[in-house]
């Protein structure tokens, strides 16, 4: 934390540019914020396309942006990977996703890099880009990040793997179970609990007798890492350090973002049957977006024009996102049995085709084999 002190003309002088410490230069500073202000407009973009009937649901991720982007910016995009869940926006473009791979995804087009289609929104994936695509039951992602962790480390590759959740998440058993494998073997990974209080409307001491998540970390023989999620500085450094220590051969970590979820679950959720107007209304003061606008204006690292400019930017891909992704052709209904299972080996494949055949009711090999005989 930077200390002020009173110059000659008794006034404060300017703090020294924030992140210096960290070896962050004021283009990463400006870049960071661009990429929250980014998936804060595209988060906001999402929510008018469902209200207008253009796409069938919005899962927000408005108050998480300083932690995702933040812990996911010392990665290494193209080499690493990254395991995501469904508010990862931020996270996602920090890690090189286009936004009209985004917003593709929401209006379910064919040329959909996730599933070409086929998945609802929020569930983003480009395996060109080491970005697995989400799976929807909930926690299944933390033991696919494990997975590629140890894959990475059989292989000596010096990858590292990085997975977000909610904290109702990780109340599942595969969460566990990830866990206590990545601990075992030291795995290479970083789990990224990121805790808004609700699991959808369950509030945070019905789901765990723990307050702090980041405790179970202990039990796995790993940290556990607590951040302020509204801090983007701080979950930086705590991302970075995790993240090296990953890559150093030093096992994983659990990091505990304490952030604020800034709208309902989803487009499907009513927050005011749980939430009380006040609580709504005071978690505005958690929002990382002008907490961390405010500290690079204080440090003169952003001024009005600079805010202009990347506000006018931001929305400028945004509408540019949008309107190509909508203009972009359905799948084809005729395709809709693709990659629902893997191709079989040309030696069975004939075999799997009888197989299939034979019990398909009258009319089939196994009924024509019975009339043969008669």
């Amino acid at each position: 934390m930077t200390t002020e002190t009173t110059g000659p003309t008794g006034l404060a002088d300017a703090p020294p540019a924030p992140g210096t410490d960290l070896g962050l230069s004021r283009d990463d500073l400006l870049a960071m914020y661009g990429l929250m202000s980014v998936a804060r407009a595209i988060d906001e973009r999402m929510w008018v396309l469902n209200r207008a009937g253009k796409i069938p649901f919005v899962i927000s991720g408005q108050g998480h942006e300083g932690a995702q982007g933040a812990i996911a910016y010392p990665l290494r995009k193209g080499h690493d990977w990254m395991v995501p869940y469904y508010r990862s926006v931020a996270s996602l473009l920090t890690f090189g996703m286009h936004p009209r791979e985004i917003m593709v995804a929401q209006f379910a087009r064919a040329v959909d890099p996730s599933s070409g289609g086929r998945q609802m929104p929020g569930h983003y994936g480009t395996a060109e880009r080491n970005i697995l695509s989400v799976s929807s039951p909930v926690a299944t992602q933390v033991l696919h990040a494990t997975g590629i962790a140890y894959a990475a480390k059989l292989r000596q590759t010096g990858q590292v793997a990085i997975t977000y959740l909610g904290e109702g998440s990780s109340n599942q058993g595969d969460f566990h179970e990830a866990l206590n494998f990545a601990g075992i073997h030291k795995l290479p990974v970083v789990f990224v609990v990121e805790n808004n209080g609700y699991a959808i409307s369950v509030p945070m001491n019905l789901q765990s007798a723990v307050e702090d998540i980041a405790v179970r970390g202990a039990g796995y023989a790993m940290p556990g890492i607590i951040a302020d999620g509204s801090d983007v500085l701080a979950c930086y450094q705590i991302g970075r350090d995790a993240i090296e220590r990953a890559r150093a051969g030093e096992g994983p970590t659990l990091i505990e973002a304490k952030v604020t979820r800034m709208t309902a679950h989803s487009s499907d959720d009513q927050q005011t049957k749980y939430r009380s107007v006040d609580e709504i209304e005071a978690m505005k003061g958690s929002d990382p977006l002008p907490r961390y606008r405010e500290r690079l204006r204080a440090a003169g690292v952003l001024d009005d024009a600079g805010e202009q400019r990347i506000g006018e930017e931001a929305r400028q891909v945004v509408e540019d996102a949008t309107d190509w992704a909508e203009a972009q052709v359905d799948p084809d209904p005729i395709t809709a049995q693709q990659h629902v299972y893997a191709a079989a080996p040309p030696a069975r494949m004939d075999d799997s085709l009888w197989r299939s055949a034979r019990f398909m009711g009258d009319g089939g090999p196994l009924h024509a084999e019975e009339s043969d005989r008669s």
